[in-house]
C-alpha cells in the first residue's frame, strides 16, 4: 500500500513524512538528507541569527534540489513586544536572575563541571550572536529579522514551531511559500487556521522538545475533527517508527512530523554522546521540564532538571531561563556529560537502538508504515 496523501502534492514531496525542525539537530545536512530521501527536510533555525539562517538556507539549496522548510519560533509574549520589567517584584524575572545564576554556579561546582565563557554559554542556550550588536536575547526584533530572511530567500516551506505566523502570511504566500504551524490544542488550531495557514502540525505530549499537555492519540483526531475540513493536519509527538506514521494517518492526519527518530542519525547536528544517549534510553527515560528554556519541554532525564524539582524552584519564563541554564548546557556539552545534557527527545525513544544515516531511517519509516497500513486494511 503506497504511502501517499495530498500533503505530497501540496509540498512536492514523495512521502508524507516531515523532519521536525529541531534546534541544534535539524541542520542543513540533515534537512537535505531527508528531502533527498523523499520527505520534507526542515531546518531547526530558532536560534539562528539572521546571517546564519541565510547561510543555512543557501547551504541546504546546495545539497538538495528538493523542497525543504525552515522552522523558527514566534512566542506570543515576545511578538507583543514584552520587555524586561524593572523593580524588585517577585514576578520580575530580571529581579530573580542573580539568585538563579547563583543556583547555577552551585550546581556546576557540585557536579565538577568545567568553566565556560559567557559567549559559549549563551550560544548553548540558544541566544544568538548578532554581529556588532553582540549577544542578544530572543526579542521581537530578532524574530522579525529572521522572518525577513525567510521571505527574502523565498523558502519553499515555513513552519512556526511556536506561535502564529499570521502577520507574515500575505508576504509568504506571495512568494509561493507554504506555511504551517505546530500547535498543541484545538483552540490554537482554530486560531492559526483563521490566519490563512496551509496546514497544521498537531503535536501531542509524547513529543520531544516544546510540546502539548494533551496526549498524541487524543490530540490528533480532535484537531482533525475541528479543522481537518479546512486544512490538512500532520500528526506529531512520539512518532518514532513506521507504525507511528501509520497510526497518525489512521487517526485522520495526512502526514507525520518526525523528530526523535532523526536525532540518532549521522547527519544530525547534536553531539555524538547525545546520539548515544538516545540509543541507550527507554520509554520511561524522559521528563518534561522548564529548566532549559523556560517553557515545558520533553528531554532525557538529567541531573539539571532533577535539581530544580529537588530545590522546589520554578524556572524563569522564556527567554530569561536561558540566561540561567546556558552555562550548564555549554559545560555539560563540553564535558560530554550524558547525565547533565543528554538533550531533548520524545517518548518513542525506546524504539531507537542505533545511529544510522538519515536516508536509512527514512526508508525504514516508509516501509514499515506501508506494511502497517496494508495489515490494517486486511482487517477491514
Amino acid at each position: 500500500m503506497a504511502l501517499k496523501s495530498r500533503i505530497c502534492e501540496i509540498l512536492g514531496i514523495e512521502y508524507p513524512i516531515l523532519l521536525a525542525g529541531m534546534g541544534g539537530a535539524s541542520v542543513p545536512a540533515l534537512a537535505a538528507a531527508v528531502s533527498n530521501a523523499g520527505g520534507l527536510g526542515v531546518l531547526g533555525a530558532a536560534a539562528c541569527s539572521p546571517d546564519q539562517l541565510r547561510s543555512w538556507i543557501r547551504q541546504t539549496r546546495e545539497m538538495t534540489d528538493k523542497p525543504f522548510g525552515v522552522d523558527t519560533l514566534l512566542p506570543a509574549s515576545v511578538r507583543r513586544g514584552s520587555s524586561p520589567q524593572s523593580g524588585d517584584a517577585p514576578d520580575n524575572p530580571m529581579a530573580l536572575l542573580g539568585e538563579y545564576q547563583e543556583f547555577t554556579r552551585d550546581f556546576m561546582e557540585r557536579e565538577h563541571l568545567p568553566h565556560v565563557d559567557a559567549a559559549a554559554a549563551m550560544r548553548a542556550a540558544g541566544a544568538p550572536e548578532m554581529g556588532k550588536s553582540g549577544l542578544q536575547l530572543f526579542s521581537r526584533e530578532f524574530f522579525e529579522a529572521q522572518m525577513e530572511v525567510v521571505i527574502e530567500e523565498k523558502v519553499p516551506v515555513y513552519a512556526a514551531g511556536l506561535g502564529n505566523p499570521g502577520p507574515w502570511m500575505d508576504r509568504l504566500h506571495a512568494n509561493g511559500t507554504k506555511v504551517m504551524a505546530v500547535i498543541g490544542k484545538v483552540k490554537h488550531a482554530r486560531q492559526v487556521v483563521d490566519s490563512g495557514i496551509d496546514m497544521i502540525v498537531a503535536q501531542g505530549h509524547d513529543g520531544g522538545g516544546h510540546n502539548s499537555p494533551i496526549g498524541t492519540m487524543s490530540l490528533i483526531p480532535q484537531v482533525v475533527d475541528a479543522v481537518g475540513n479546512r486544512v490538512p493536519v500532520i500528526g506529531a509527538g512520539g512518532i518514532s517508527d513506521g507504525r507511528g506514521v501509520a497510526a497518525a494517518l489512521m487517526l485522520g492526519a495526512e502526514g507525520a512530523w518526525v523528530g526523535t527518530a532523526f536525532l540518532a542519525t549521522v547527519e544530525a547536528g547534536i553531539e555524538h554522546f547525545q546520539k548515544e544517549a538516545i540509543t541507550e534510553s527507554g520509554d520511561a527515560d524522559t521528563v518534561v521540564s522548564r529548566s532549559l528554556t523556560g517553557k515545558p519541554a520533553r528531554m532525557i532525564r538529567n541531573k539539571w532538571a532533577d535539581a530544580w524539582v529537588a530545590a522546589g524552584k520554578e524556572p524563569l519564563p522564556m527567554p530569561y531561563q536561558s540566561m540561567v541554564s546556558g552555562p550548564v548546557m555549554a559545560s555539560g556539552i563540553k564535558a560530554e556529560r550524558k547525565d547533565i545534557m543528554p538533550g531533548f527527545a520524545g517518548q518513542g525513544i525506546g524504539l531507537i537502538d542505533a545511529i544510522r544515516p538519515a536516508a536509512e531511517v527514512m526508508r525504514g519509516l516508509v516501509d514499515e508504515a506501508e506494511r502497517a497500513l496494508a495489515s490494517a486494511r486486511s482487517y477491514s
